[in-house]
């Protein structure tokens, strides 16, 4: 299993090494909103997914944590994007 393992990592390093690193717009613009945007705008934001309320509501909690780090950071994170 660990020959396995090494061999699929190997055969994913030699054939996909030129991934490109472009962040996809709607990701990009959902993670400035969950750094960035109140909760009412990021739970607009959440709807267009038509996730579970579940999720929604784990996606808040964590969100409450998140709004806890200075904004500065927060902007800064979302500049490396």
């Amino acid at each position: 299993m660990r020959l396995l393992v090494c061999l699929l990592l190997l055969t994913l390093a030699l054939c996909c090494y030129r991934a490109n690193a472009v962040v996809c717009q709607a990701v990009g613009s959902e993670i400035a909103g969950f750094l960035l945007a109140g909760k009412p705008v990021f739970k607009f934001q959440l709807a267009k997914f038509k996730a579970p309320l579940e999720a929604v509501a784990a996606k808040m909690e964590v969100k409450k944590c998140v709004d806890l780090m200075a904004y500065e950071k927060r902007v800064l994170i979302t500049k490396t994007l």
